[in-house]
């Protein structure tokens, strides 16, 4: 196949950007990874590995972009592609359009998780799958829903990191980091809240500690079955890691449905229905091509 018509592949995360450059068919010929930093510094050296790698390879004729947010990521919108009320300093108001609509290219925008979703969908642990809904549980929570290869959304993406579960304070007084919710999911599990509360990442503390986690987890995956139905729910990020912490997610999830959704996906024990992601640290970047290659099909 000709090494013309690529595919310029952004994974943005919070801490590092990973950029590729791949053929429509997924083979990657380039890749590099940088530190997010602010987009004064991150927007000219994504931009200059893509020119140097497009001299290199050939044309760049799509880019897919999966990116933290919060981000616009509705295609008829005016700011489509520019970050709104993201957190970190320096990035709400920039848009990915200001270094890449340079190539001339057309550009599709998603969500790191609906990117991680769609790679998973494809490749990883979500094959064969008709809906999976994605979930990172690390700096941030947040799930990606995929149905036939493409992310849901309505008003804007998916926010299931600011549900609010139900929070024994008897059993855990502490109140919660999220700036505007306090202890939401987000708040109450994520890797900074986990350290902010014990002091220690949640793979360093004992059995109590992860079943509670694992019941605000939980409190996500029902919620997730009973929206959305998913064949499958995929669980990852640096939190999931902590040993024992999926298979006391499974078990809290199966005492909350209670036997109400009976389907043969539901396996007993929800061995094969909550699972870790198949691709691992690729299912962001694996889908951000599938983004861009989507984002060619419609030329």
């Amino acid at each position: 196949m000709s090494k013309s018509g690529l595919i310029g592949a952004v994974e943005a995360g919070g801490t590092k950007f990973v950029l590729a450059l791949a053929t429509p068919e997924g083979e990657v010929l380039a890749r590099t990874r940088m530190p997010t930093n602010t987009p004064a510094e991150t927007w000219p050296a994504m931009e200059a590995f893509f020119r140097e790698e497009s001299a290199r390879h050939g044309a760049i004729a799509a880019f897919g972009v999966a990116s933290f947010g919060p981000i616009d990521i509705d295609p008829a919108s005016s700011a489509y592609g520019t970050f709104t009320t993201t957190p970190k300093p320096g990035w709400p108001g920039a848009r990915f359009h200001d270094p890449l609509s340079g190539f001339g290219a057309p550009i599709m925008v998603d969500t790191d998780v609906n990117g991680a979703a769609i790679g998973e969908w494809m490749a990883g642990a979500g094959q064969g799958c008709r809906t999976v809904a994605y979930t990172t549980i690390g700096t941030g929570v947040g799930t990606g829903i995929v149905q036939d290869g493409h992310s849901l959304m309505g008003l804007s993406h998916f926010e299931s990191g600011h549900i609010l579960p139900q929070h024994d304070r008897a059993r855990d007084p502490f109140p919660g980091i999220c700036p505007f919710h306090n202890d939401c999911l987000e708040g109450l599990a994520c890797g900074p809240a986990i350290e902010r509360r014990w002091g220690r990442s949640l793979d360093q503390l004992g059995q109590d500690e992860v079943e509670l986690v694992a019941d605000y987890i939980a409190h996500l995956a029902s919620t997730l079955v009973l929206l959305h139905m998913p064949d499958r729910l995929i669980f990852g990020g640096g939190v999931m890691k902590a040993p024992g912490l999926i298979e006391a997610v499974r078990v809290a999830t199966a005492e909350k449905l209670n036997g109400y959704v009976q389907h043969p996906r539901l396996d007993a024990g929800l061995k094969s229905y909550i699972v870790t992601p198949g691709l691992g640290d690729d299912a962001g970047i694996t889908g951000a091509i599938e983004l861009g290659r989507q984002a060619l099909m419609r030329m």
